[in-house]
């Protein structure tokens, strides 16, 4: 097991308290506006302000099937215009298709339960106990509730070995875009931690903001996992030049996301080992894991990788892979990048770095 340095230990304490922080920004927001108004709620979740309300039915039908046209209609542009350079073959079609329609069948059934049995069970008398929090103090709430809890998922999956190997089917796609935006390996889709965090403010009563979070959310990180550049034009011009400042630094764009995707770190372009935000880029910038270099790639997915089967990048460990070397195969194991030397090893055993 590999054990956590000094520095290391001060960093994750350092950042876990700023975490901290940051969580109860929301609530203490949320706190001063009842105390200066006295107590007089004026406005709840359950009423948009007036100048989103005509919005409310687009996001709504975004939710339930808009997402999933976006992301057809965007991959079929990227295929049309050759972005994937013939690297959709084989084992990746296959992988790619089934990380894309299971966990719309595996976790509708899981939320559910959690929603409806486990929370009633849990907390019975907390119901709807937040609907009288302000549209946007339940917005911002879940938005930093959701997508910080997602960034130390996604971090601590690259940085502890054990987890690597549920994260690692999403970085072994050697291309980026819609085709492989949704490609993980079920357990780290099923305990995907924010999911749980977002149904239960959405059952004390945050419903209608974790329904704009979740679609804005959705458009940017689709759009920072797709082939197509829109961030281009924004270095290019330089009259955007402080937007472009500005948007890198906020939300994950190709540029930033592509770089964490990358199959080196010795390019200077390539950063697997930070540009973990998802929705946010600010984490990055905040806890010193951001790396903006305004350039894109020439590779990505891992060197190590072995076009493992579909079955292997999406069930292990209850399926192995046959591939030999494979990290996914039986008796491989995962190591960090700074890796103890064993000096005596009983039988023969191969290794993977983890992307820390």
């Amino acid at each position: 097991m590999a054990i956590i340095d000094h520095n290391s230990r001060s960093r994750l304490i350092r950042d876990l308290s700023i975490s901290f922080v940051i969580y109860s920004l929301p609530v203490v927001a949320i706190f001063l506006y009842f105390k200066l108004t006295n107590g007089v709620i004026t406005q709840s979740h359950l009423t948009l302000p007036s100048f989103l309300e005509f919005t409310k039915p687009a996001f709504e039908n975004i939710r339930t099937w808009g997402l999933t046209v976006f992301m057809l209609v965007l991959g079929i542009i990227e295929f049309t215009a050759g972005l994937y350079d013939d690297e959709w073959t084989g084992e990746e079609r296959k992988i790619d298709i089934i990380c894309f329609l299971a966990p719309k069948l595996l976790l509708p059934p899981v939320i559910a339960f959690f929603s409806l049995t486990a929370l009633p069970y849990l907390i019975p008398n907390l119901a709807n106990s937040l609907s009288w929090v302000p549209f946007w103090g339940g917005f911002f709430l879940i938005a930093i509730a959701d997508d910080l809890t997602q960034y130390w998922y996604h971090r601590l999956h690259h940085q502890v070995p054990f987890l690597w190997r549920f994260h690692r089917t999403h970085h072994s796609a050697p291309y980026m875009g819609m085709a492989m935006a949704s490609r993980q390996n079920f357990i780290y889709t099923v305990f995907f931690s924010q999911i749980y965090l977002t149904a239960t403010l959405t059952y004390l009563g945050l419903g209608l903001p974790a329904l704009f979070v979740l679609v804005i959310k959705s458009f940017i990180t689709l759009g920072a996992h797709s082939s197509i550049k829109w961030d281009k034009p924004f270095y290019k011009y330089r009259i955007l030049h402080p937007v472009a400042w500005v948007l890198e630094r906020l939300i994950s764009t190709p540029a930033t996301h592509h770089a964490h995707h990358a199959d080196t770190s010795g390019d200077g372009v390539g950063h697997f080992k930070g540009n973990f935000g998802n929705m946010f880029f600010l984490w990055d910038v905040i806890f010193g894991t951001a790396l903006i270099t305004r350039k894109y790639p020439t590779s990505y997915g891992m060197k190590s990788y072995k076009q493992e089967e579909w079955y292997a990048q999406f069930l292990w460990p209850i399926f192995k892979s046959k591939k030999e070397g494979s990290a996914l195969a039986e008796g491989v194991l995962s190591v960090p990048i700074k890796a103890k030397i064993e000096t005596v090893s009983p039988s023969p055993v191969y290794y993977e770095q983890a992307q820390s």
